[in-house]
Parts: structure tokens; C-alpha cells; sequence
């Protein structure tokens, strides 16, 4: 996965590239690199390391010329090396291309050039599509970039350049995200909306497929086949601050103290006036066939996975559903059983997961219909499913998801309360109740955001421990699972999560003197189980930081220190207790000096297999 910027236009194109690469960044880190055209040249500038280091390399001596294109790097063929970094040229260095995904064939195109005596200088898939262009070339720039696209198999975002061509950008998409930006006079190209978002928010959000002819006064969306395609100018409404920090010192930080708002966005217009049930229409599906299925999977990856654990829960305990959930890398390997009778939930909030939207055209293929929950509009999932369920969370840009996963809970419960309410699974009271109570959800994570003194202080007596284990029960056990990736992604803490239950099959082998164990005891359907759970890790003398609701006075016998959040229905607390969880991962981060926002070896959307 890697971030793509792209310049047409009357200006200098260098300090957009660099600006659009900073909003980028997040997509990948291990190198950076830009290529300008001015007077008949291409100056290509590129470096191993953060962006800082390609700014630095330039520094004073800037790239001039009014095109250009630039790429920030997460490495997947070749290490991250000064060569492998793009922009990539062709022997002759008239065509200079960037890319983002992955050349599944490249390696016998590589071969079919080297005999043709093209000259090899990367280790990358992406350096082929250049020599391609070049092989291919007989003077119409526009008719070798379809060759290529012919030619070259597997997923891609590509920015194609040409010195012979200085008056046109070409680009082109699949499965991998590319938008351009219109402006007056000039144009730009990137691989998410942040880039551009200062200067213009007309865009077209190009679909797979699709490839567009971008120049200073104009831009034309063809097919592979060169047919113009009709295409709407989508308006960004988003606030270009909602991509920066907002005063905080880390994105991450930032955008845990938005999940209030982000919480009542994603509820916002989804609950009747009266209070007594769900509106979902924006499903498009009648009750009578959302009712009809018999089976629902729930296929996603990392902290959506993690939702998709206690959506499982949600529908089955509220709707009666059997739910099924499952690693979206896993799941097309394995000849899934779903059919015409199966709704499969894909979970993503880039929507450009390229292993969840592998599993939702396999689960397409085999008959199911699918639904996707996705925080960005115009995304690859969200246009690929046959109904999509937005969270109204912005822009994330750090690295480690937070207010992604509390709306995609909020997505989940109230599709569970959607569906009951069609099943007559639930009482009209209780239904009314759980609605009365969600509502308070976003003043209630307010609440537990008001007081984090106690949680920095954990972090900077436990931070730098080795090893961390979470505990829990029924609901809190998918929580603290979620918990231990959020350590684990942002400080580097080896961190485990198990089934409090699961103690005496082997997990107490590993609990000695002084280790910390976050224990979470907010379910009270498990509520002695888990105490007694509590007791066993304590009596080996490990450390135990309780998560408990208000009220809860017996937690503090047995653990070290206890966390309260504000008490509601066990269903909900889920929301409420992943926050400190998430406060304690970004503190103890901070305490082993990590880079927070742009964990090693991590990149914010994973748009390769």
C-alpha cells in the first residue's frame, strides 16, 4: 500500500507533491520519491526513510516544472532501498511511472524484457510497467498505457508520465484507490481525498477499470477500451482540519477524543423521532428479505475483525441469527459455504482492504448477498457490495484504529436491533430501553475521557514490561482482544489476550510475579466467573488493572488498580471500555518513546494480499 500524488497545472508542481505526500504518509513510510518534467527532463528525486528525508534531499535545490507525480513507499516487493523507492523510469528515461498494489505477473514480463535487453536497476513489480510502456510505445501515449493495462495482471492505482507527452497526466485504477481533484487550470491526482483536500473538493473517484486523461484544462474518464465514460463530480464535505490534528499532539490521540462525536454521527438520522426502533433504509433491502436469511458471515481483518466479533454477538443474542466470523485472508481459501440464503457482512473502514474485498467478490460469486460496513464514501468495498452501511467517523489517519472500531460497534448493534425488530425477536420495551441507552453512548465515552490520569500513570509504571495479558468473558473477552492489538500495534509490547476461562488450559504457564494483566469485568452475566478468574491470576502474583463499571466496589478487592467506566447495559459497554484500553496503549507508547501515529513495519490501509 502506498500514497500517489499527482500535478498538472500553471504552478510549480513540487511543493504539492510534497504536500500531498505529508497527507499520505500514512499510507506508507519506508521511502518517498517525486519526478518533475521541466524544459524536456524528468528530475526524479527519491529516498529510504521517512518523507523528511526526500524534503531534506531537495532542500534547496527544488524540483521546477509544472508536472509532476510523486509516492510514498510500504515496501511489498523489494526492501526499502533509495532504487526500489518510486518514481520508476525505463531505459531511456522518457516514461516515469508510480503504482500502488501489487504485479502479480511481473516477474515473466520481467524475464520476456531482460531478453529484449531492457536494463533492470529495482527489486520492485512496479519497474516493469515502465520498460512495459517503453516496449510498447509507437508514438500515441494513450494507446501504450492500454496496451500495458492489457498486459500486466493483479491490482494497481498507476500515474503514468511521459517527457514526449508534457501536457498530460494518465492514470488508472484497479482494486487500489485513485481520485483526481479538479481545479481552475490546474488538476491533481492522489490516492485519497486528504491530499487534495486543500485545493479543490470536486473530484471524480475513479472505479475499477477506469483510467483518466488529466490535463491542465481538462480531464477525460475512458474505459480500457478508450470509451469515454460519463462521470459525476463528487463533492468533498468534509473540513480540511478534520485531516490534521486539531491541537493534539498525535492523531491518535486526536481521534480517540472524537469518537463521541464520531459516535453520534454514525447513530445520527438512524433512530426514530419516538425512540422505538432503528431506520435503516438507506439498506434498500425490504424487511421481508432482510429477514429471509438464515446465515450471516462476518468477514474482515485486524480491529474490524475485532468488531465483527461482537457483532456476531449483537445479532445472534438480539436478532437470533446464527453469525459466523471470519479472517477475511482466510476465508476465500477455504470454499466458504454461503449461498442465495447467506447475507455476508464485509467489515473495512478504508473500504480498500484488498483481502475483505477479496472475500466479498468470492462471497458474490458463490451467490450470498453482501453488505458492507465502511467509513469511506466511493471506496472499492462500499461501490463493489450490493448494500453499504456507512460510519460517519472522517478521516482516520492514524495508523492504529480507534474511532473506526467504536462507530463500526454502533453499525453493528443497531443493524442487531434493525433485524430483531424484523425477526419479533425482541420486546417493543427492550427495544425502547437499548435505544434510550444508546443514545447516552456518546456522553458516556465523553465521560471516560474526562480523567486519564490515572491510566498515564499505569503506563508509566508497566510501560516498559515485555509482556501484557487481557482477560475477559462473553463480550469482554472480544474487547480485550481488541485491546491487546492496540498495545501490541503502538508500543511494541508483546501482548496477549485470552478467554478468562481458558486460564487453566495452559495460559497460567505464563503468569509469574509482577506481570500485568488487564482484566475486564463489566459482564455481569460472568460477573463471578470472572473474579474467580482474577483470583487465579493474582494468587501467582501477577499485577491486575481492573475495567470495571461504576458501582462496581468488589473488583477492587482482588486487583491492583481498577478502572471505572459509566455503568449501562452490558451489551453496550463494549463502547465505553475499549477507550481506556486505547489510552493505555497510546500512553505506554509514549512512555517507550514510539512513533504513535506510524507504528514499524504497519501502514494505515492494507491494499495488498
Amino acid at each position: 500500500m502506498c500514497g500517489i500524488v499527482g500535478y498538472i497545472g500553471e504552478k510549480p508542481a513540487s511543493p504539492f507533491l510534497i504536500e500531498g505526500l505529508t497527507k499520505l504518509e500514512y499510507r506508507g513510510y519506508d521511502s518517498a520519491g517525486i519526478a518533475v518534467y521541466n524544459d524536456g527532463n524528468i528530475r526524479i528525486e527519491k529516498s529510504v526513510g521517512r518523507l523528511s528525508s526526500l524534503v531534506e534531499k531537495i532542500d534547496g535545490e527544488p524540483l521546477k516544472g509544472c508536472l509532476g507525480i510523486g509516492h510514498t513507499r510500504w515496501a511489498t516487493h523489494g526492501r526499502p532501498s533509495d532504487l526500489n523507492a518510486h518514481p520508476h523510469t525505463d531505459c531511456s528515461g522518457d516514461f516515469v511511472v508510480v503504482h500502488n498494489g501489487i504485479i502479480e505477473n511481473y516477474l515473466s514480463l520481467k524475464e520476456e524484457l531482460i531478453e529484449k535487453g531492457h536494463q533492470f536497476h529495482s527489486e520492485t513489480d512496479t519497474e516493469v510497467v515502465a520498460h512495459l510502456l517503453e516496449d510498447v510505445y509507437d508514438g500515441d501515449f494513450e494507446e501504450a498505457v492500454y496496451s500495458v493495462l492489457s498486459r500486466i495482471e493483479g491490482s494497481y492505482s498507476l500515474v503514468f508520465m511521459s517527457k514526449k507527452h508534457p501536457d498530460v497526466l494518465i492514470c488508472a485504477k484497479k482494486e487500489n484507490p485513485l481520485v483526481v481533484g479538479l481545479g481552475d487550470g490546474e488538476n491533481f491526482i492522489a490516492s485519497d481525498i486528504p491530499a487534495i483536500i486543500n485545493k479543490t473538493r470536486r473530484t471524480f473517484i475513479l472505479g475499477d477499470g477506469e483510467i483518466a486523461i488529466v490535463k491542465r484544462d481538462s480531464v477525460a474518464i475512458k474505459n480500457r477500451r478508450g470509451v469515454p465514460i460519463e462521470k459525476k463530480v463528487f463533492t468533498v464535505n468534509w473540513n480540511a482540519e478534520a485531516a490534521e490534528k486539531g491541537g493534539y499532539e498525535h492523531f491518535m490521540l486526536k481521534e480517540i477524543h472524537e469518537q463521541p462525536k464520531a459516535v453520534k454521527d454514525t447513530m445520527r438520522e438512524r433512530i426514530k423521532k419516538d425512540g422505538s426502533g432503528v431506520l435503516l433504509g438507506e439498506l434498500g433491502w425490504t424487511s421481508k428479505f432482510l429477514g429471509s436469511f438464515n446465515k450471516v458471515y462476518i468477514v474482515a481483518c485486524g480491529t474490524a475483525y475485532h468488531a465483527g466479533l461482537v457483532g456476531k454477538f449483537y445479532i445472534e443474542k438480539l436478532a437470533r441469527i446464527l453469525v459466523e466470523v471470519d479472517v477475511a485472508s482466510e476465508f476465500r481459501y477455504r470454499n466458504p459455504i454461503v449461498d442465495k440464503n447467506t447475507l455476508v457482512i464485509v467489515v473495512s473502514q478504508s473500504g480498500e482492504t484488498s483481502d475483505t474485498l477479496a472475500a466479498l467478490k468470492e462471497s458474490k460469486r458463490l451467490g450470498a448477498k453482501t453488505l458492507a460496513l465502511t467509513n469511506v464514501v466511493g471506496s472499492s468495498i462500499a461501490r463493489e457490495a450490493d448494500q453499504v452501511l456507512y460510519t460517519w467517523a472522517g478521516p482516520e489517519i492514524a495508523v492504529a484504529s480507534t474511532k473506526a472500531y467504536t462507530t463500526q460497534l454502533i453499525l453493528f448493534f443497531m443493524l442487531a436491533l434493525y433485524m430483531a425488530e424484523i425477526k419479533n425477536t425482541l420486546q417493543p420495551a427492550r427495544v425502547k430501553e437499548l435505544i434510550s441507552l444508546l443514545k447516552k453512548v456518546p456522553a458516556q465515552i465523553s465521560e471516560t475521557l474526562t480523567d486519564v490520569e490515572p491510566i498515564k500513570t499505569f503506563a508509566k509504571r508497566y510501560g516498559f514490561n515485555e509482556d501484557v495479558f487481557y482477560i475477559g468473558r462473553s463480550l469482554d473477552y472480544d474487547v480485550a482482544l481488541e485491546g491487546s492489538l492496540k498495545l501490541k500495534e503502538v508500543s511494541y509490547i508483546h501482548a496477549e489476550a485470552y478467554a478468562s476461562g481458558e486460564l487453566k488450559h495452559g495460559t497460567l504457564a505464563l503468569i509469574v510475579e509482577g506481570v500485568p494483566v488487564i482484566a475486564l469485568a463489566t459482564q455481569k452475566s460472568v460477573y463471578e466467573k470472572t473474579l474467580s478468574n482474577i483470583k487465579e491470576v493474582k494468587a501467582r502474583d501477577a499485577v491486575v488493572i481492573g475495567i470495571a463499571a461504576e458501582g462496581d466496589e468488589e473488583l477492587s478487592k482482588y486487583a491492583d488498580h481498577v478502572i471505572h467506566v459509566p455503568e449501562t447495559d452490558e451489551l453496550l459497554i463494549p463502547l465505553l471500555t475499549v477507550v481506556p484500553l486505547q489510552l493505555l496503549a497510546y500512553y505506554a507508547a509514549i512512555t517507550r518513546g514510539c512513533d504513535v501515529d506510524k507504528p514499524r513495519n504497519l501502514a494505515k490501509s492494507v491494499t495488498v494480499e
